[in-house]
């Protein structure tokens, strides 16, 4: 429900009803991870109107940047504002510390900007395995710290704290759900974190990917990930689990319901299929499992320990060129929206009359032009090699993989790509192209297939509205306004 803009005089009591009604009904419609680890990230006020153009109620956040929760003012969007957790550990020493993230982030936010916060999260995944346990005495600490200052604020019945935990967190050695139950090794945690959040009427939330699955074990079977009900199930007593997040959920509920909590609210903050990166990241399965996830939950549909509706975000909104690819390659490909806020896919939300996704408006892109290697050059020039390790570690190059939508170039295409991503990552600059004379700009568009070249589109200039189109690489534009400075 929505936070409606406050003006003077009798609108005062039209806007306090309709924050009542806000408090006591739930937003039960989709919601949406909004990363921004791009190096051209649409500005917040078109991302904004994507998501209400789309009937996306609800946006999660993986912090509090002011540009962004300032845009969804006054838009009615359920927000959760996230805390990295290389904050927590400030955080959790200090409850200065925690009152002034929360008056800055929170307070400012909710109450003058009309933002409708719903939850803070506090840490992403903190207690992943692949961690080693960096965050294990800091985040409950923080977590506390923070419900606290909410309190101060005479917030805490409006916002919740929550920490989006990965679905590694619980397990099951029997492999059925029944049989799960809070990893050993942070199980004290676990359950010391629920009961605070059980203890303030706040969500346990969960992050599950079934792609994972399927990425790292050759013998997933490949359509126990999906809801089409193909798969050969799993069967737990008396109850059938066709698919893995209906296994790997009530698995949760189960690990819940054994430490005194059965009745615990359950937020499923990211689940998404990837397009682009690795053999089974295609639009084909993306579009299948998102759209397989998103007609049950439009329809009410839960798991077998949850029959009723399930309260998630997809994972993710729009595809991010800078994210860590540690992971796989596939990790800057998650969203919905390519880069340019462009549908990847045909894909009912079953929030707007057309029935499909509306595209991002109001964006400029740079030229249509690209960098490409030079006709002339020969292939066994040894400058090559390492000018194309040069491009793809400081540009995007994971289109490029086996069975990735690039992955049929030859090696001329296989080159082109790394020149050009390099060239559009810096503005096409000039000097981008260059690779001591091997790469050569073009008009020609040099896509093909399920191969596209991207053209970036003209960045904007954080904290304003206005679009400025940045030409030269940007420790030169830092340069300049040096340079511009001193002269006054």
């Amino acid at each position: 429900m929505a936070d409606f803009r406050q003006r003077v005089g009798s609108f005062s009591v039209i806007f306090g009803m309709f924050w009542l009604i806000s408090m006591v009904m739930k937003v039960n419609g989709i919601g949406a991870n909004w990363g921004t680890q791009c190096s051209h990230p649409l500005s917040p006020d078109i991302v904004v109107r994507l998501l209400r153009e789309n009937g996306i109620q609800k946006v999660k956040l993986f912090d509090a940047d002011y540009t962004t929760l300032h845009a969804l003012g006054n838009t009615g969007i359920e927000v959760m504002v996230g805390i990295p957790n290389d904050m927590l550990s400030t955080l959790a020493s200090s409850s200065k510390a925690a009152d002034r993230w929360v008056s800055e982030n929170v307070t400012e936010h909710v109450n003058k900007n009309k933002v409708n916060i719903r939850y803070v999260a506090v840490g992403n995944e903190p207690f992943l395995a692949t961690y080693n346990g960096s965050f294990l005495k800091t985040t409950f600490p923080a977590l506390q710290n923070i419900q606290n200052a909410l309190v101060k604020a005479r917030l805490s019945n409006r916002v919740k704290v929550t920490v989006p935990s990965n679905a590694d967190v619980y397990a099951s050695p029997s492999t059925m759900p029944s049989g799960g139950d809070f990893r050993d090794d942070i199980h004290g945690y676990m359950t010391q974190i629920v009961k605070f959040l059980s203890d303030n009427g706040a969500p346990f939330t969960v992050n599950i990917y079934p792609f994972i699955s399927l990425y790292t074990d050759a013998n997933f079977p490949v359509e126990y990930a999906f809801f089409d009900g193909n798969a050969t199930p799993l069967t737990d007593g008396g109850t059938s689990y066709f698919n893995m997040f209906d296994a790997n959920y009530d698995t949760l509920v189960w690990a819940l319901q054994k430490n005194g909590f059965a009745n615990m609210p359950i937020i499923v903050g990211e689940i998404g299929w990837p397009t682009d990166g690795d053999i089974n990241a295609n639009v084909k399965y993306a579009q299948r499992f998102n759209q397989g996830f998103m007609t049950r939950t439009a329809n009410g549909k839960g798991t077998p320990m949850r029959p009723g509706p399930i309260d998630a975000y997809l994972f993710s909104l729009i595809d991010e060129d800078q994210k860590s690819i540690q992971p796989g390659s596939f990790e800057r490909h998650w969203g919905i929206f390519t880069f340019d806020g462009q549908p990847k896919y045909q894909f009912n939300l079953g929030t707007t009359n057309l029935g499909t996704l509306v595209k991002a408006k109001g964006l400029t892109y740079e030229e249509r032009q690209w960098c490409v290697l030079k006709p002339s050059i020969k292939l066994d020039d040894s400058r090559l090699a390492p000018s194309v390790s040069y491009a793809c570690a400081r540009a995007d190059c994971t289109s490029l993989g086996y069975g990735s939508s690039c992955g049929d170039l030859d090696a001329r295409g296989n080159i082109s790509y790394a020149y050009n991503s390099y060239y559009q990552i810096n503005d096409q600059d000039e000097e981008a192209c260059k690779f001591e004379g091997l790469g050569a700009i073009t008009k020609s568009d040099p896509s093909r297939d399920t191969c596209r070249f991207p053209v970036m589109i003209v960045p904007y200039e954080s904290g304003s509205d206005q679009v400025f189109h940045l030409r030269g690489i940007r420790s030169c534009l830092v340069s300049v306004i040096i340079l511009f400075l001193t002269m006054f």
